[in-house]
């Protein structure tokens, strides 16, 4: 187990106008679960490729432990992957493909067979390891690649979007399984996912990735409860945080044409009276006719049991302005009609329009 720093790493691809990894520093702690997320092509599998000496660095240096691996061939980093195609050998059964990195290693029969039979009980593999990759399951043939990464016994875990081959159930599933079995093993992991519901079931911390720029670096509770910026802000959270542009009016911000009191200090960090402000879907509560809050036309409810959203946009206005919030999934308005939702002012999100930083 190690501790692993990107220091000021950058990655520009031949023929690209702009980094695909941009100035990256992240220091990723001894036994830390940390997830990199991010909408395609924002660098975060670069990142991990980077990582695991698959792809070059232009600036910047990697470290694991406290050695220095920028140069170092991926065969001596000491770190295993696992794939988003799980990458098992068809010809070979499961043990064989669980052992076959030992075996090339010189690793002794006994001591493969021992690490390898360790792996299984702990993945529920035992009654598998005969079976070649064709006769298994989705989840299984996962399983197995886990397995062959922790018979190597690294100093890290790469993984690179290993449940997007799985279907939603057994995504679910796989996801605890992983983060269990990590948190057993107190193994460094960097887990790659553009999928932000992974990211903030699974991490210790998240990395957030925007066109090669780490844009936040916190825990799953920081990110959202507190995220730093506009994008930030939109990208973390299912369903997504709702973002309305306003304006600053005294001491107040006037959203939707309700007037909403703000700290003094907040107001004075904002470089112009545009701001953007976010509300979270649970943050959005039905109010009675007439009461103060956003006029919203209700275009769909979305039944999930006891919960639910509704999905509308804001009425009386000349853009259209999408709105979502959380209902009751049993009494709730129905399509068609206009509802009031006041915001819960406690939980507003306030951005600068014009740099998209957090004011408060």
């Amino acid at each position: 187990m190690s501790t692993i720093s990107f220091d000021g790493v950058t990655r520009v691809y031949p023929g690209s106008s702009r980094p695909s990894v941009d100035s990256l520093d992240l220091d990723i702690a001894d036994g830390e679960f940390l997830v990199l997320v991010g909408p395609s092509g924002c660098g975060k599998s670069t990142t991990l490729r980077m990582l695991a000496g698959l792809e070059e660095i232009d600036s910047g240096r990697i470290l694991i432990g406290d050695q220095d691996v920028t140069d170092t061939p991926p065969k001596d980093r000491d770190i295993a992957m696992v794939f988003q195609n799980y990458a098992l050998y068809p010809h070979m059964t499961v043990a064989e493909n669980m052992g076959f990195a030992l075996k090339i290693a010189g690793v002794g029969k006994e001591e493969r067979a021992a690490r390898v039979g360790a792996a299984a009980r702990m993945l529920d593999l035992e009654p598998l390891l005969d079976r070649k990759p064709k006769a298994l399951s989705g989840g299984q043939r996962q399983r197995v690649a886990m397995g062959r990464a922790i018979v190597r016994q690294p100093q890290a875990f790469l993984m690179d979007e290993p449940l997007s081959n799985l279907d939603a159930k057994l995504r679910v599933q796989t996801r605890t399984q992983i983060a269990a079995l990590q948190r057993r093993l107190g193994v460094t992991t960097v887990y790659v996912t553009h999928d932000q519901t992974e990211a903030l079931t699974m991490g210790d911390r998240i990395a957030v990735l925007n066109e090669g720029k780490l844009q936040q670096l916190g825990t799953p509770r920081e990110l959202y409860e507190t995220p730093d910026n506009i994008f930030v802000a939109g990208f973390i959270g299912s369903p997504a945080m709702n973002l309305f542009d306003a304006e600053i009016a005294g001491d107040a911000v006037l959203v939707g044409g309700t007037a909403v009191q703000i700290a003094a200090d907040v107001r004075a960090r904002a470089s112009t009276s545009a701001v953007v402000v976010g509300v979270r879907p649970e943050d959005l509560a039905l109010a009675p006719s007439g009461a103060a809050g956003l006029s919203v036309v209700v275009d769909l409810i979305e039944e999930l049991g006891a919960d639910g959203y509704l999905y509308g946009h804001l009425a009386n206005t000349e853009a259209r302005v999408d709105v979502v919030a959380r209902v009751d999934g049993r009494a709730h308005p129905a399509a068609g009609e206009t509802v009031t939702l006041a915001p819960a002012a406690a939980h507003l999100h306030l951005f600068d329009a014009a740099t998209g930083l957090r004011l408060g």
